[in-house]
């Protein structure tokens, strides 16, 4: 679901403005509220809801007269435009037949009927986007994100994810809601506010729902915000669901304030599923570093030795062609450019050396993966695999599928009619929107990309696909919209295998631990042998070298320390997980590299 970003004309406020998230057709809760304002003065035109009045709880109908009887504001949500346009689901984003899904088909079909004509068209009605102007301040009121209606924003969706909707909007705030965790964080002297919602628990293991009051600072450009906590008949709400014969998983998550599931929450959001949460009071200007609420606890590791990874078995060799790319993405696991050279080009010769070592030494490696760098731009590229495919071995490209790729199409028809599946090409597709791919990847690089995977498709290569959870959202919903991508496009992908559709975490060498050490790796359920350098490496060159090193890890292509050797045989001897991409990516990130 889109909005367009184009400015409305703005709200002036003085005094201090409730905002909250989805009401959710819990009444109760909207009636305390309601009654909270009246006992601190604010008056209902200062109420703004994010959206979603209509939701998982009972009292759809009376959510809606409360909201047309008193003149609370609120902003269209995929709810309301779903319900508005007489629609079969939510528009949530989840796939069809999960869990939420699931769940979500009683209380829809539950307010459908509840709902007549005049209150479908009075939801259908409201602005998709309100401004509101607060002590100087330009506030954009949106539901889930600037052009994407029902894209989850949390507090551990990366900051360059929100800058680039503060900026597109042209704004000094964001306040959202659809993801029902209350957040704030400013992000190069802007904000990104999220009050949480009204009409559901926080997921923290209490049944009491959260609201903001915002209000003017004392300096122009400054405001106060306050994330607060409102308890109310709960049980009430809950008896209420159940006289409708509504879902009993949201009614015990009134009660207990435990979600039902998780399937909604980014893996951080996940993580700390029951943590108490407090309220707060906020100071929010130009010059301040803020962001609430804090959680390290998943980042906690004790003084333990690092663990320690046995190669099991050489699996797969990586060769990494160089690090020249036709692209410059914005967060590049291999830091490729078309200026990077740090890494040669490895010539088919080298290669060929390397095969025979395996060949020779008995390492039995089933797979010889290409990538970069953009594998194509290495002209020696075709012959690599002609030799690594003749030799018996399975062959995987990384690629992103544009021009350097298609200038080989000749080679790669001739070695998909003589190989067949055994050669594979992985297309990085960063997001199933063409606006967040670009925001990574580069202005006019969906569509060649896209081109490039139709035309894979086309010639029934094997394919995959690899994107990436940068966009913070929950891996549920991105595999959704990845779904829905290849549908558009005919390709016969199944994006919720992952196997056709790989899913990489975000990597931030600044963030986190600096290790994975014994203790954290018993704790996040792995074995040693579950991560890559248990089955891996991979070739490089290093720029003006003489041979080829092997490295333990496709991620550290750079890093001395993770160098191994000269010769696969050397490569033998075990990696200590002694570098923060080791914890983020591999075991905290859960991040699979398989071939």
């Amino acid at each position: 679901m889109r909005m367009n970003p184009r400015p409305a004309d703005p709200l002036i406020l003085s005094g201090p403005l409730i905002l909250f998230g989805g009401p959710y057709s819990n009444l109760h809760a909207l009636d305390a509220l309601l009654a909270e304002a009246r006992r601190i003065g604010v008056p209902p035109a200062s109420m703004i809801s994010t959206g979603d009045l209509v939701a998982y709880c009972a009292d759809a109908r009376g959510v809606v007269d409360r909201f047309r009887e008193t003149g609370m504001r609120f902003i269209r949500g995929n709810c309301e435009d779903q319900i508005a346009a007489g629609a079969t689901d939510c528009g949530c984003g989840f796939a069809p037949g999960g869990e939420c899904d699931r769940l979500s088909a009683d209380w829809f079909a539950h307010a459908m009927r509840e709902l007549d004509d005049e209150r479908r068209a009075f939801l259908g009605a409201a602005p998709e986007r309100l401004d509101v102007v607060l002590n100087g301040l330009r506030i954009a009121v949106v539901h889930g994100a600037a052009t994407q209606q029902n894209r989850f924003v949390f507090a551990s969706t990366p900051a360059r994810v929100k800058a680039h909707d503060l900026a597109l909007l042209g704004v000094d705030a964001i306040f959202a809601g659809h993801s029902g965790l209350p957040f704030s964080q400013s992000i190069d002297g802007r904000l990104w506010h999220n009050p949480g919602a009204l009409g559901m628990p926080a997921n923290e293991g209490d049944p009491r729902v959260w609201y903001s009051l915002v209000s003017a600072g004392d300096e122009p450009g400054a405001l106060v915000i306050e994330h607060r906590a409102l308890s109310y008949d709960h049980a009430g709400a809950a008896a209420a669901m159940a006289r409708a014969g509504l879902p009993d998983a949201y009614a015990r998550t009134l009660v207990d304030g435990f979600w039902p599931n998780c399937d909604s929450l980014a893996v951080p959001e996940a993580a700390v599923q029951g943590k108490k949460i407090e309220p707060v009071r906020l100071a929010f200007a130009r010059d301040v570093d803020l962001r609430w609420p804090v959680d390290d606890s998943r980042f906690q590791v004790d003084d333990d030795a690092p663990a320690r990874v046995e190669l099991a078995a050489l699996e797969t060799l990586w060769i990494n062609t160089g690090s020249l790319c036709n692209l410059a993405c914005a967060a590049c696991f291999m830091e490729s450019t078309p200026r990077n050279d740090s890494l040669a080009y490895m010539s088919a010769a080298e290669v060929a050396g390397l095969l025979d070592e395996i060949a020779r030494d008995g390492f039995g490696t089933r797979v010889i993966g290409f990538t970069g760098g953009e594998p194509f731009l290495n002209r020696d590229l075709p012959a690599m695999l002609a030799d690594a495919l003749a030799r018996g071995h399975d062959a995987l490209v990384l690629t992103n599928a544009m021009k350097p790729m298609r200038r080989h199409r000749a080679a790669l028809l001739k070695l998909r009619g003589k190989y067949g599946a055994r050669l594979t090409l992985r297309v990085s597709l960063d997001h199933y929107t063409r606006e967040l791919h670009e925001l990574e990847r580069g202005p006019d690089s969906f569509v060649p990309t896209l081109d490039g995977l139709a035309w894979l498709a086309r010639e029934k290569f094997a394919l995959s696909v690899a994107g990436r959870l940068y966009s913070g959202e929950p891996e549920t919903i991105v595999r959704a919209g990845y779904a829905r991508l290849f549908a558009e496009h005919g390709l016969a992908l199944d994006a919720h295998d992952p196997g056709a559709l790989t899913l990489f975490p975000e990597m931030d060498a600044a963030v986190g631990p600096r290790r994975v050490t014994r203790a954290m790796l018993e704790n996040s359920g792995k074995s040693g042998r579950d991560l890559m350098c248990a089955g891996a490496r991979m070739a490089i060159k290093r720029k003006d070298a003489r041979a080829p090193a092997i490295v333990a890890c496709t991620l550290l292509p750079y890093e001395k320390d993770f160098e191994l050797g000269a010769t696969l045989a050397e490569a033998r001897r075990p990696v200590e997980l002694n570098h923060a991409h080791c914890a983020a990516f591999c075991v905290l990130g859960g991040a699979d590299c398989a071939a």
